[in-house]
């Protein structure tokens, strides 16, 4: 397929460079790309005497391109909106038809998204599995299950509890882990347990050392318990081995290798027939990476036995961005052989965590049918940073530089206050005026309700409303809290 490329003298160098030689460059005589017309392509082309199957023009170029396609006899698209996307758009423009309406960016990006979501769910019917869970895959050749703690459940009131379920489930919990409190009663947990198996659609686990307290769960019909060891295993083994739920079993103190084996034994004695192994992974700072060669370990030695990684008690100890922890996380994760990934939303700083396990898990399992590293999937853990960076502009030799202006005065129509509310659909931006309360998900919507409604008149209100407001939203994509005038 010969490709020719259409760009502007500015971004000559860029497009060239982004191409190689997999296609064809057309520089015309215009400086900004986005300014190339069909009228001023069709001549330009033509000049060149070439025969073309595919002409891309910039994806921010405007007018019927149509006309040239019918004009050549060949297909013209859109190209992305910024030429260093050109090479991993070339790769895909083979076979497929890309659009007129839609930049090529956006258009593929979508694609890729798709592609990647429909390869996960065709490998996860098709894999194998070491365990199941009612219909949750464990092991094998299926991706990582994320377990998501509601830490202290018993405590909770039952409207409470029933939406933090819904709330986890909606972010990607594949298991709710149902966390006991030291003070918790038979009775709280029987309560706990029937809440969330009445609104879950996933199963259900009960986390505590407690025999009393895990018989009273299993009594309610938890399909599996959190956790044995050698203090309860003689107490509750065989109550586990009955009821036919999956046990997880740990270690004793001290983490030990041998004494998690020791364990696992004890419960095969018991009767319990669905195992899933928790070496322990430790801290940073107090023998992770001790842990991960355990991890390792008993993988290598027992690659029949699913493992258990609590990636929580990572995140919920360090003071760093959970992104790219847990990213890192689901790769080590992947790595020793691990079926479930256990993560509370506890703290503010790990808010979010669900959802990133559930995606780094995801990225794992691509990662792994294509023998690659964890890149250039369609999915992807990127929020503060990019892959590839815009290019920046030069500034002007006769720029002017700004400078704060402290007269403004209240608009005579009045002030507004900016706030955020939480949802499970991404929040909402609000803002409050004398005369109206407005709310939206983007900064866009809200004010240009603002100025369709008259609330505003003065351009520099405007000005710092639409600041004030886009950092709101900016806010909310984070997940961080906002306060009007404060930085963000």
């Amino acid at each position: 397929m010969k490709v020719l490329i259409a760009t502007g003298r500015l971004a000559e160098r860029t497009v060239r460079h982004s191409v190689g030689d997999n296609a064809d460059v057309l520089v015309l005589d215009v400086d900004v790309a986005a300014f190339i017309t069909p009228h001023r392509l069709l001549p330009a082309i033509k000049k060149q005497n070439g025969i073309y199957d595919v002409i891309l023009v910039p994806g921010l170029a405007s007018g019927d391109f149509s006309m040239v396609a019918k004009e050549l006899g060949c297909k013209v698209f859109l190209g992305p909106k910024h030429a260093y996307d050109l090479g991993s758009v070339l790769k895909l423009a083979d076979g497929m038809d890309l659009s007129l309406e839609v930049p090529a960016c956006e258009l593929l990006s979508d694609i890729w998204r798709e592609l990647a979501l429909e390869t996960l769910v065709e490998l996860e019917n098709n894999a194998d599995m070491l365990a199941m869970i009612g219909d949750v895959k464990l092991g094998g050749g299926s991706r990582m299950k994320v377990m998501a703690e509601i830490v202290d459940a018993t405590g909770f009131e039952e409207d409470a509890l029933s939406l933090k379920v819904i709330e986890f489930i909606r972010k990607g919990a594949d298991i709710i882990d149902l966390g006991a409190s030291l003070t918790s009663s038979v009775e709280d947990v029987r309560k706990a347990v029937r809440v969330a198996r009445k609104v879950s659609t996933v199963p259900v686990s009960i986390d505590t050392l407690e025999s009393g307290l895990l018989k009273a769960a299993m009594d309610e019909g938890v399909d599996l318990v959190l956790s044995l060891n050698s203090s309860n295993i003689d107490i509750v083994g065989k109550d586990v081995a009955e009821a036919g739920v999956t046990a997880v079993v740990i270690p004793d103190a001290g983490n030990s290798f041998e004494s998690l084996v020791h364990n696992i034994q004890a419960a095969r004695d018991a009767g319990i027939e669905s195992i899933i192994a928790d070496p322990v992974l430790d801290p940073i700072g107090h023998g992770f990476v001790d842990s991960i060669v355990r991890y390792a370990r008993f993988h290598e030695e027992y690659p029949e036995i699913p493992v258990f990684f609590g990636a929580g008690n990572v995140t919920e100890l360090i003071d760093a961005d959970s992104v790219g922890v847990n990213a890192t996380l689901c790769g080590l994760a992947a790595d020793v052989g691990s079926c479930i990934l256990f993560t509370p939303e506890f703290s503010e700083k790990t808010r979010g965590s669900i959802a990133e396990l559930n995606t780094g898990a995801r990225m794992m399992a691509l990662a792994l049918t294509r023998n690659s590293s964890p890149k250039d999937l369609g999915l992807d853990l990127l929020v503060l940073k990019e892959k590839r960076r815009r290019p920046d502009v030069a500034i002007p030799e006769d720029s002017l530089p700004a400078k704060r202006f402290a007269g403004w005065e209240l608009d005579p129509l009045g002030p507004f206050r900016i706030g955020i509310v939480s949802d499970e659909c991404g929040g909402m931006i609000v803002a409050q005026h004398e005369d109206a309360s407005i709310t939206g998900r983007t900064a866009k919507e809200v004010i240009e309700t603002i100025i369709k409604m008259g609330l505003i008149s003065k351009l520099d209100h405007a000005g710092y409303l639409g600041c004030e407001i886009q950092k709101a939203e900016i806010a909310l994509r984070l997940g961080r809290s906002y306060s009007q005038d404060d930085d963000l």
